[in-house]
């Protein structure tokens, strides 16, 4: 199948007027045998390499995980603003790029530290040096963005002000898309790994069934952004995905490594990880087939099958599949229409067959940003922490207040038996500092 598009080019930001010839654009399955075979072959070889990569670094542990998140969300975020480089090198516009990563550092700061925060409150409250910066983060952070944009307004020049503007809100949405959505991946990642690598399979399971689907029977477009894209491919990939996330979460429940919340960021596959208590999600529990399949049972089988018994999180993933293979791809037609309105095949080439990497990942920060407020909504337990308390005392009581409460701690393992009697002393008020003497004198 043949499918004809108009030719439109984009010369000095205005369109060139539409010419009477239309460009051609064949589907998968009808070009040429020895090219689309060539093609996927490099995109076979690069697939399995970019997976077995993929697999490593996850296998080596959180910390290396999330890195690999934070890398891959600049280099995107790199390929994007690259679109807008070019009008900005011809209009003389200065300081663009300087400031594109400067809020790139300053979105960052604020978002890992409020991660941070969430997830290490047991540590970073009880750092003398980490203390001030944790408790004004958010402010810290408002005043970096208005350095920023002081100096925004600041560069801004007569004549160019259109174009600056326009090249801001670019930045800006990419920030959005990119660098928003990637720290959401991040506390997937320190949820537990499988609220990590379950989505992101899922999008990889999708594309790849896409490809081969539409590789050998896609006849009909699906969408003008997108012309090689396929109904045959989008629905058969919707099947496969939904096959391969209930038997993929089947098989990733069974491992603490994947479904363990965060502690250590250095544990790896191969340390022995265990969590206690262990979300409810990944249970099984019995589940009342309906009459009818019963009825079936016994008349093929002979047998009486009256429920089965499966875990929440198999359900849960048949919802993910549904999101990754209806609602992510639409991640990739904004990208196509990304590139359409600027011009371009692809983001990049740095991975062949493929293009760049936003070519890539574009489904994938959707996905997981959908992941994490699925689990946050339907799936997360709340349980008091240590972390949790600990900001509570800090915050919310006095120093007072907080001696008294360490006092009857103390005294209720002494009580216990757990502490030595003495212990009362060593910790009373002879262990005040001159300073903290002061202040509780100061409020007496």
């Amino acid at each position: 199948m043949v499918v004809k598009k108009r030719n439109s080019r984009i010369i000095n930001n205005q369109p060139e007027p539409v010419s009477g010839t239309e460009e051609k654009v064949t589907l998968l399955a009808d070009e040429a045998s020895k090219k689309k075979w060539k093609n996927w072959w490099v995109r076979t070889i690069t697939t399995f390499m970019m997976i077995g990569a993929f697999f490593l670094i996850l296998a080596s542990g959180h910390l290396f995980s999330i890195l690999m998140v934070i890398i891959i969300s600049t280099l995107v975020y790199k390929e994007v603003l690259k679109i807008a480089e070019v009008p900005a090198k011809d209009s003389n516009v200065k300081w663009f790029k300087t400031m594109s990563w400067y809020f790139l550092v300053t979105t960052t700061y604020f978002l890992y530290g409020e991660s941070i925060i969430y997830y290490f409150q047991q540590i970073v409250l009880v750092d003398a040096v980490l203390l001030p910066f944790v408790t004004h983060h958010r402010f810290i952070s408002f005043m970096l963005y208005v350095i920023g944009f002081i100096f925004f307004v600041t560069n801004l020049k007569k004549g160019l002000y259109k174009r600056q503007f326009r090249q801001f809100g670019w930045m800006h949405m990419a920030l959005l898309f990119i660098v928003f959505q990637s720290h959401f991946i991040v506390n997937n990642i320190l949820e537990g790994l499988i609220w990590f690598f379950l989505p992101t399979s899922l999008v990889i399971c999708n594309d790849i069934f896409a490809y081969i689907c539409g590789f050998f029977w896609g006849r009909h477009q699906l969408i003008q952004l997108s012309p090689k894209k396929t109904i045959e491919g989008f629905v058969g990939a919707w099947i496969c995905t939904m096959i391969f996330g209930f038997l993929w979460a089947t098989l990733l429940m069974r491992f603490d490594y994947m479904i363990c919340p965060v502690k250590d960021l250095t544990v790896s596959a191969w340390s022995s990880v265990q969590c206690a208590p262990v979300n409810p999600v990944f249970t099984t529990v019995p589940w009342k087939l309906p009459d009818l399949v019963t009825t079936l049972g016994r008349a093929l089988f002979n047998r009486d099958f009256t429920r089965v018994w499966i875990a929440p999180i198999q359900i849960h993933a048949l919802v993910m599949a549904c999101f990754a293979s209806l609602i992510a791809p639409f991640g990739g037609f904004f990208a196509s229409g990304v590139k359409r309105a600027f011009n371009v095949k692809d983001f990049g080439q740095s991975i062949p067959g493929h293009g760049g990497l936003t070519d890539r990942m574009d489904c994938q920060f959707i996905m997981g940003f959908f992941a994490s407020m699925y689990y946050q909504s339907f799936i997360k337990t709340y349980n008091l922490n240590i972390g949790t308390i600990l900001a509570s005392v800090i915050n919310d009581l006095t120093v007072a207040d907080q001696l008294e409460l360490l006092e009857r701690i103390l005294t209720y393992f002494v009580n216990q038996g757990i502490l030595d009697a003495s212990v009362l002393e060593k910790c009373g008020s002879a262990a005040l500092t001159e300073t903290a003497r002061s202040l509780l004198e100061a409020t007496v």
